[in-house]
């Protein structure tokens, strides 16, 4: 019974510490946060409290409907900090 015990708490003590947690664009400065960007590509990042969005370094990175609109998000040393693009859905412009 103490074996079971402990495997169960070895598997969630080992679940729990592979979950990452989502870099908060406010507590980072604007150059880590274009860094970040840049290296993955694209990437998930909190923008403050619980919001959140996905940043992409340019069009590639985007379903082949959507476009790649310019992000700006609150940085540690700016409150607009050109993070790169968000993909939106829908034409660039309206007929």
């Amino acid at each position: 019974m103490k074996r079971i015990a402990l495997s169960l708490l070895l598997v969630f003590a080992t679940g729990a510490s592979l979950a990452q947690a989502r870099p908060s664009t406010p507590a980072r400065s604007c150059a880590a946060n274009q860094q970040s960007v840049r290296a993955n590509g694209a990437i998930v990042l909190g923008t403050g409290g619980y919001t959140y969005d996905r940043f992409v370094v340019h069009r590639g990175f985007c379903q082949f409907d959507e476009y790649a609109d310019p992000a700006w998000v609150p940085a540690r040393d700016t409150p607009q900090c050109f993070i790169g693009y968000r993909c939106k859905s829908g034409p660039i412009w309206d007929d």
